[in-house]
């Protein structure tokens, strides 16, 4: 990459910029698990768009149905309008998400990210409760606005807000503490009148910590989560933005625990194509919103409608997708678990696609990273200290795809912790 191909980049565009910085080359094409830079150099992609690419690239099926959708003249914009493309999708998820696993969930449309969607849950729980306080998880991480902001660990992002993020309080994730209760000081805080902490309105969890390092919670744990929140009626909020749309194995996340939360928050791959896209799902009886009380100029993005949909009854409608993602990710965690076995320091963890490769050393993993790029494989850093490589390839990647890039990975760990 030359100086004057970067310059633009360098000169215009903020510092804030960050994935650039890791994978200094300008992208033009994509399909499927692959990108193609300017040169014509191919990369393949274990990062998947941080998890909004669920499908992969320019998917053809999901491609061919947006294309006729804008050649047909379809609502682009449609603030919170009623249009077709959103009675199709309502009733899509109704029939192949809600109705197949017994849930009975209002949806909301907030803005079109994540965060967007997190703010909208902790603002609804608040408004039902007439409480203020929200829980939040050690290495949590949920979005970087600022009511996200304050249910998130990191103390480096935290700090961004510039302001006190507050009514909030952290609790211990599944394996913090190193222990086989986890809850109980969040039990005991709850129900000691004089712990200095007031009743919340919610709690918010991850079930896999991806930003966090790739921190998995035990299915009984998010049971007796579950249980504490709805024993004292507090909601329960599942951030499943990164891990749903099947990241894990199961649409959501959280059914390997078999609970059902008061609140669920997805975006990232519920559009489908990459389109931006948020929901808020939550219990009928929760739906308190008086008209226009939480809006937004983009809520109604009508193409990601039509690609929500059409992935929905592509790779929803039986179980092909679920069990194809858990073989992926068994195969990874094992190659992984090799790699471990090989050099001291490193350990593995995760589940279905999202698995992390952690280094004990934190500067290795950041190291591996940019050796893997450089021979033609995106992953990316996680964790508080970046010593976990997470890798989140798309869940359409071939079986070949992977082994392809668990290659490349090895040769770079191989090639870093031998020096």
């Amino acid at each position: 990459m030359t100086v004057a191909e970067m310059t633009v980049f360098e000169t215009l565009e903020s510092n804030v910029r960050g994935y650039c910085r890791s994978w200094p080359t300008v992208f033009d094409t994509a399909s499927g698990s692959w990108l193609r830079d300017e040169h014509g150099r191919d990369y393949l992609d274990f990062f998947a768009g941080a998890g909004s690419l669920n499908y992969g690239h320019n998917n053809p099926i999901l491609k061919r149905a947006l294309l006729e959708y804008i050649a047909g003249d379809g609502i682009t914009h449609g603030l919170d309008m009623s249009t077709v493309a959103k009675r199709r999708l309502l009733e899509t998820l109704r029939d192949l998400v809600f109705t197949p696993r017994g849930l009975d969930y209002k949806v909301q449309f907030p803005g079109p990210t994540g965060a967007n969607a997190v703010e909208a849950a902790l603002k609804l729980a608040r408004k039902v409760t007439g409480r203020q306080t929200i829980l939040n998880f050690t290495n949590a991480f949920h979005g970087m606005s600022l009511g996200a902001l304050s249910v998130t660990g990191n103390a480096a992002k935290r700090a961004g807000a510039g302001i006190p993020l507050v009514h909030v309080a952290p609790m211990p994730y599944d394996g913090y503490l190193d222990g086989d209760d986890d809850l109980r000081w969040m039990r005991r805080a709850l129900d000691d009148s004089s712990s200095g902490l007031d009743k919340p309105a919610a709690v918010i969890v991850e079930t896999v910590q991806g930003e966090g390092g790739v921190n998995v919670a035990r299915a009984s744990w998010l049971r007796q989560l579950a249980e504490v929140c709805a024993a004292r009626g507090i909601l329960l909020i599942v951030d499943d933005i990164q891990m749903g749309c099947g990241r894990t194995g199961p649409f959501f996340s959280f059914e390997v625990a078999s609970i059902t939360p008061d609140i669920v928050t997805l975006s990232k791959s519920i559009g489908g194509y990459g389109l931006p896209m948020a929901l808020v799902l939550f219990r009928p009886e929760l739906d308190q919103w008086a008209p226009g009380e939480h809006n937004g100029t983009f809520r109604g993005n009508n193409a990601a409608f039509v690609t929500a949909r059409v992935a929905l009854e592509r790779y929803w409608s039986d179980g092909a997708l679920e069990a194809a993602t858990t073989a992926k990710g068994e195969r990874v965690r094992a190659v992984l678990a090799e790699v471990a076995g090989t050099h001291p320091g490193l350990s593995t963890r995760g589940r279905g696609l999202v698995q992390g490769l952690v280094f004990e050393d934190a500067s290795q993993a950041a190291k591996v990273c940019r050796l893997a790029f450089e021979r033609g494989l995106l992953v990316e850093t996680s964790g508080s200290e970046d010593e976990v490589i997470k890798l989140l390839p798309p869940l359409t990647i071939t079986d070949e795809e992977i082994e392809h890039g668990l290659t490349v990975l090895t040769g770079a760990v191989g090639a870093i912790c031998a020096r």
